[in-house]
């Protein structure tokens, strides 16, 4: 993974969740939202490179001049050891971490040799049904749905059965990479291959518009998510942990 593709990955990244307010300072993006969606809301160095540690106080003004607290999204890179020394040693914690996994467009259309998911320009009241529905968190969905509406130049996946959304998924078309994001299949509906045809039907627009590469994030730990990425081409290209204060 070069530098470049860092960086456009990680401006796709909060593009795609289209974060209230965004700032840069010192190579580092500094979206702002108050939402529920960590990736909106938590500080990003653009380049994996030894960091000057005095940059986490001016981060910490920054978020405190609007009134929120600052959260740090670093990968697990050696070159940032001593910045998580200086986290750790300012009172931030992990939480678990997540994977950052790149494939080929391709790839990810083959996923699927069922019928693709029907996509659309924007997300509709049965689409945004589904992230609050059972077994999902209402008030994290319902900011979810409201991030990933937002985000300009995206499309919205469905697979639907009389007229109820089961499986859902949305992907964002920014700095030369298709991503992947929102990926949700009802509780009921599961082990169906539903998801697979989610990637498939957003995999044939990202096609449509000329697009090659596509990367999505994924907890570790998610091993159902995992094992569909893996068959879909996916491959971990780093690991990142959310940093907040106890």
């Amino acid at each position: 993974m070069i530098s470049s593709d860092v960086e456009t990955i990680e401006r796709a990244t909060v593009a795609a969740v289209s974060p209230e307010a965004l700032e840069e300072l010192d190579g580092w993006l500094l979206p702002f939202d108050r939402g529920t969606v960590s990736r909106a809301k938590s500080a990003v160095p653009l380049r994996h490179t030894m960091v000057d540690e005095s940059v986490l106080g001016k981060i910490e003004a920054r978020y405190e001049a609007r009134g929120m607290p600052a959260i740090f999204r670093i990968a697990t890179e050696p070159c940032f050891d001593p910045l998580r020394r200086e986290l750790k040693r300012r009172g931030y914690k992990t939480e678990r971490p997540v994977l950052v996994q790149v494939g080929s467009v391709k790839s990810m259309r083959e996923v699927s040799t069922q019928t693709p998911a029907e996509t659309a320009n924007s997300p509709d009241e049965a689409w945004a049904a589904l992230f609050l529905g059972e077994g999902f968190d209402p008030v994290d969905g319902a900011s979810r749905v409201n991030a990933l509406s937002r985000a300009r130049d995206s499309l919205y996946a469905s697979v639907r059965e009389n007229g109820k959304t089961v499986a859902a998924g949305a992907a964002a078309f920014s700095h030369g990479w298709s991503s992947v994001h929102g990926m949700r299949t009802d509780q009921a509906s599961r082990g169906r291959g539903l998801a697979g045809r989610v990637l498939a039907g957003l995999a044939d627009a990202a096609i449509h518009r000329g697009m090659e590469r596509s990367f999505l994030q994924v907890e570790d730990g998610n091993a159902s998510a995992l094992a569909l990425y893996r068959r879909a081409g996916f491959e971990t290209a780093w690991c990142y942990e959310y940093w907040r204060r106890a």
